[in-house]
């Protein structure tokens, strides 16, 4: 393993730690970074580099959970959020309805997606159709929204969000922008809908990532080890600082600046691309 190939696993660590949990679509952003620029499926095979890429959103994974801790033990009954109650409480069911509907439609259609919509191109049509999608949520969203703490949120507005959340299968589209932007359509404030997002983000990412670790297993080459490592090390670090940073800026800005910088950037990669 040369010194070089590491960097790249930074790089792309980077890449995915402060992309994943933006509205910007971390799937579209190594896309294009690998596809265009680092090219690790030359040396590490395309069964090993989309498993790497697993493996590093493993370490954005452990980083929400670092980062929430305090809701993260309060969902298995090890902590208790100060003004809980019994009738108004955010719990685990909370969580599994909304990530049912993306769950069952993954699980039918991986392969298809795998197989089909991993390109710079189906990227790019993510990257504009998310973009209009979030600044409909802005421009149309309640003025006053009504659900300011997840201890507010209701089963059903959960599974609401959670068929929303079924659009981030497409690359590009990304999974903060769909859900948050869902969310803020009904009635959730904008860091309620992100923290809900986050939340639901640790299972679905670790079920996908268990799923096509066990998949893909006989194509990881014990070689690629160190770049596995530096990887996971390098998502992790940078998904501490990009979700404490997200949180604290998304009540501010909202979301139409992530949607001009995907429009921004579409339109970048067509002129690369195509002109």
């Amino acid at each position: 393993m040369e010194l070089f190939d590491l960097i790249k696993a930074v790089i792309l660590g980077f890449v995915e730690g402060m992309t994943e949990f933006a509205p910007v679509s971390s799937t579209g952003h190594l896309i294009i970074v690998d596809d265009m620029w680092l090219k690790t499926m030359e040396f590490l095979g395309s069964g090993s580099a989309n498993t790497f890429k697993i493996v590093i959103q493993l370490g954005s994974i452990l980083a929400v959970v670092v980062v929430m801790w305090k809701r993260m033990l309060s969902l298995v009954g090890l902590y208790k959020i100060p003004g809980q109650t019994s009738s108004r409480k955010f719990n685990l069911g909370h969580v599994l309805i909304g990530i049912i509907p993306a769950g069952i439609f993954g699980v039918l259609f991986e392969d298809f997606i795998d197989e089909n919509l991993f390109t710079t191109e189906t990227v790019i049509i993510g990257l504009i159709i998310g973009a209009f999608w979030m600044i409909v949520a802005d421009k149309f969203g309640p003025r006053r929204p009504k659900i300011k703490s997840l201890d507010d949120l209701s089963y059903g507005t959960a599974f609401k969000v959670g068929i929303i959340q079924c659009l981030s299968l497409w690359p590009g589209f990304s999974r903060s922008g769909a859900t948050i932007s869902g969310g803020v359509m009904l009635g959730l404030d904008h860091r309620t809908a992100s923290d809900f997002t986050f939340i639901m983000a640790v299972p679905i990412m670790a079920g996908a990532s268990g799923l096509s670790l066990f998949k893909n297993w006989d194509q990881i080459n014990v070689e690629h080890f160190w770049f596995y490592v530096v990887g996971f090390v390098s998502a992790f670090i940078f998904a501490l600082v990009a979700i404490k940073f997200f949180l604290k800026l998304i009540s501010k800005v909202k979301l139409v600046p992530f949607a001009i910088y995907r429009l921004v950037l579409a339109a970048v990669l067509i002129v690369v691309l195509y002109l």
